[in-house]
Formats: C-alpha cells, sequence, structure tokens
C-alpha cells in the first residue's frame, strides 16, 4: 500500500524578499488508519510558535520533518531561507540576524499564534543566528541550539571557502561574526529556557563548544550530548526532535506560571 506524501506547509510565500513556508496544527492527531480510535485533539489556538532557522549551505525544506513535528505537536512552524540560501533574495551579511528578529515577530502576527510563546530552533550557523537573536528580541521565549557553530568556527569556514552559501562582502561578515561572543549572547538570554543538543562524533562544532556554552546559561537549562553521531545527526533524529520540543514546551508553561503568581509580600 502506498504512503500519503509528506504533509506540505499550509502557506508559502515571501516577506520582504524572504522565502518562508509556514505550517499549523492540524485538527487531529491521528495514528495509522486502524487505529483512528487512539486520535486525539491538538490544543486549540492560540498555539505556541516555532522559528526554524538551517546551517550554512541548507534551506528550509532540509528542516521540513521538524516543522511537521512542530504542527503535529499543536506548534505554529515557520521556516525560511537566510539570504545567500535557497529562493531568498540577496546573500548573507550581518543583516542576517534582524532577518531572524523580523520573521519571529512575522510568526508572532500570525494568526491563531501566541506572540508571548515563540521559541526559536536552530541549528550549526542557525543555531549561531538564534542565540544571537533571543539575547536581542526579548520577545522571543525560549531557544533549542543544535551543534551551534561558534563565531571562530563561522569565520574560519568563510576564511577558506568552505560555507555553500552566497556571501556579500567576507570581510565585513568575518568582522561581524568575530565582535559577537556567543557565550556573551547565551548569558543575555538570562532565565528564558535553552536546550543544547549535540553529537560527541561531530568533527566540525566539538561538542565541548556545547558545554562551554551551557556553563554560560542561566536556568531553566538543559545539555543533551549524543554518543556517536555526525553534523547532521542530531538535527533529523525524530526522537531527540520530539523530546527538545516536549522539554521547551514544559518550560515555557512553567515560566508562565511562575510569572502569573502574585508577588510575595
Amino acid at each position: 500500500m502506498a504512503l500519503p506524501p509528506p504533509r506540505r506547509p499550509d502557506r508559502e510565500g515571501e516577506r520582504l524578499g524572504v522565502a518562508y513556508s509556514l505550517w499549523l496544527p492540524e485538527a487531529t492527531l491521528r495514528g495509522p488508519p486502524d487505529h483512528a480510535p487512539s486520535a486525539r485533539p491538538v490544543p486549540s489556538p492560540p498555539w505556541p510558535g516555532m522559528l526554524i532557522l538551517h546551517g550554512a549551505g541548507s534551506r528550509k525544506e532540509n528542516h521540513a520533518d521538524f516543522a511537521r513535528l512542530c504542527a503535529a505537536a499543536g506548534w505554529a512552524a515557520l521556516a525560511f531561507d537566510a539570504r545567500g540560501h535557497g529562493a531568498s533574495d540577496g546573500e548573507m551579511t550581518p543583516a542576517a540576524l534582524d532577518d531572524a528578529i523580523a520573521m519571529a515577530r512575522f510568526l508572532a502576527g500570525a494568526t491563531g499564534v501566541d506572540r508571548g510563546r515563540i521559541a526559536v530552533r536552530g541549528s550549526s550557523m542557525g543555531g549561531f543566528i538564534a542565540l544571537h537573536a533571543a539575547a536581542l528580541a526579548p520577545e522571543i521565549a525560549g531557544v533549542i541550539a543544535i551543534c551551534p557553530a561558534g563565531e571562530e568556527h563561522l569565520s574560519r569556514g568563510i576564511r577558506r571557502g568552505e560555507l555553500e552559501m552566497r556571501v556579500g562582502d567576507e570581510t565585513e561578515l568575518e568582522a561581524w561574526l568575530l565582535a559577537n561572543d556567543l557565550r556573551e549572547a547565551v548569558e543575555r538570554i538570562g532565565r528564558r529556557p535553552l536546550i543544547l543538543l549535540h553529537a560527541e562524533g561531530d568533527d566540525q562544532i566539538p561538542s565541548d563548544h556545547s558545554q562551554e556554552l551551557y556553563a554560560h546559561a542561566a536556568e531553566p537549562r538543559k545539555l543533551v550530548l549524543v554518543p556517536g553521531g555526525d553534523h547532521r545527526s542530531v538535527q533529523h533524529d525524530a526522537e531527540l526532535q520530539g523530546m527538545a520540543l516536549r522539554w521547551l514546551e514544559r518550560a515555557l508553561d512553567r515560566s508562565r506560571a511562575g510569572s502569573a503568581q502574585p508577588p510575595r509580600r
């Protein structure tokens, strides 16, 4: 029996030259056709929102698996092509950080989305941008960072021509990268939830980089080190994806409940 094709985004478009795909929660989560009684309702809106940032040389379609998982779990998910990648206009420049924050706000304004629960998930270069975006934009409520690249890793890749992306002024981009310390960004995120996932077998970004970032993070925080693997294995592991999403959702719920408590006298 032929399986149905993967679910497509509910909306695809372009905003200010940035190509994006948006997935929204479906009416129900269904099991196999012969297990229809196991269906359960997805939470009614407003839904939490997840902004998905890809790595250097990648594109939004490569992370559709995580977007579909988010939608099935009751999240709205927005993935976009960073400039210099995919169908987006322009080249990779320091404005990549502004684009990420703008797209987080775009997701927050979508119908049915809870603007108080906007999270960002980035892998590799996307992890670098996700952490810096959260440090600058307090409306980003939580972060999932997968094998996040540091400023040294990215600048070295640009200098050696190893990153498959359209780059503007390489000197300007490298200088911008080196001026933005990821450890300081993690500290500025403060008490917003942060989960870091890293494969110990990653030969591009050593896993001790995530350990160092974890040491600079405040609670609530979580570090998941996966034996073996490589630079791309964690971001497409369905079990780890689901675990990270559940942890973040619980942490956001606890943060909201805590902020709703009246101050102690």
